[in-house]
């Protein structure tokens, strides 16, 4: 039995070092090229086992070489893989060149993230008890809506993590127990500008009166503020580091907020764990291999006390 079911993308990153990025009809020289297991659903499953949750994921890989080596990733890292189904043809994949500067330009093929239904939710789900499911938006909505509608049906805690955003249906509010997400998906999501703790703090009071029982709005090296329908307010400031590659903290601050809330009374504990593992993972490079365990986590915190 898993506390947490991830339903969401997974993807092979196929990251090209270049000095610089070719013009039209250009050829060049790469510096080195990497394959490093992401998606966000997969991210977030990863991000949450090594938080100290257990995790199953629900997703789709082809019938590539690359799905073995995701599933293979997936189930190192503690994340049960029993529920990903294989569909004939190729894994999601995501071409990522990097120029010298550390500018990227990114080319996302879904694969068999696009292919992931409904019926292979119903496949699996009646067999999990889970206490809450993770949802993002790499996967087909009609997939997401009706995971939702599931989740509502069986008294499931729901975090939603609308990225790469767009606007969801209005219907689909009241469906979500925590939305996290950052000041773009914010703005996406309400369609007002957020550039400020309180224009944050808008957005959010306007979610929550739109019908979500929670709201987390990450605002980088700002940190965080939730406001949720028992009238909380939570503004959590994040640690002070030198990062080195943000990719992927979003991912690990929300896995680990949902392990972290699972085990703990406290929201306040919950964010402030979240918190320390995002800071540990920007200092890092990578997707998955950026993701701190918990003790990694939890001795950051003792190390770093004073911060609050």
């Amino acid at each position: 039995m898993s506390d947490i079911v991830v339903i969401g993308s997974i993807n092979m990153d196929i990251v090209n070092r270049v000095a610089k990025h070719p013009l039209p009809g250009e050829t060049i020289k790469g510096l080195g090229t990497e394959y490093c297991p992401g998606g966000k659903g997969a991210n977030q499953a990863v991000a949450a086992a090594l938080s100290g949750g257990k995790v199953s994921m629900i997703g789709a890989v082809g019938s590539d070489i690359f799905g073995q080596q995701l599933l293979a990733s997936l189930h190192s890292h503690g994340v049960d893989t029993a529920a990903v189904a294989v569909k004939e043809g190729a894994s999601g994949m995501a071409f990522i060149t990097v120029d010298e500067q550390g500018e990227n330009h990114i080319i996302v093929s879904e694969g068999a993230n696009s292919r992931l239904s409904p019926s292979d939710i119903d496949r699996v789900i009646e067999t999990m008890r889970p206490g809450a499911i993770l949802l993002q938006n790499e996967i087909p909505w009609e997939t997401n809506f009706y995971a939702m509608k599931k989740a509502k049906e069986r008294g499931i805690r729901l975090f939603f993590n609308p990225a790469p955003a767009f606007a969801i249906p209005q219907e689909a509010f009241s469906l979500i127990d925590v939305c996290i997400l950052n000041e773009t998906e914010a703005e996406t999501m309400t369609g007002r500008s957020v550039r400020s703790l309180e224009q944050a703090e808008h957005a959010a009071r306007m979610m929550v009166a739109g019908g979500i029982r929670c709201v987390i709005l990450t605002l980088g090296e700002r940190g965080s503020v939730l406001l949720n329908q028992a009238g909380q307010h939570i503004v959590t400031p994040a640690y002070k580091v030198t990062p080195a590659d943000t990719t992927a903290a979003g991912d690990t601050f929300i896995g680990a907020f949902a392990a972290a809330s699972l085990s703990s009374s406290s929201l306040t504990d919950a964010l402030r764990f979240a918190s320390a593992a995002a800071a540990i993972a920007v200092t890092r490079k990578g997707a998955q291999t950026s993701i701190p365990t918990k003790e990694e986590i939890d001795r950051f915190m003792l190390e770093n006390w004073e911060f609050f």
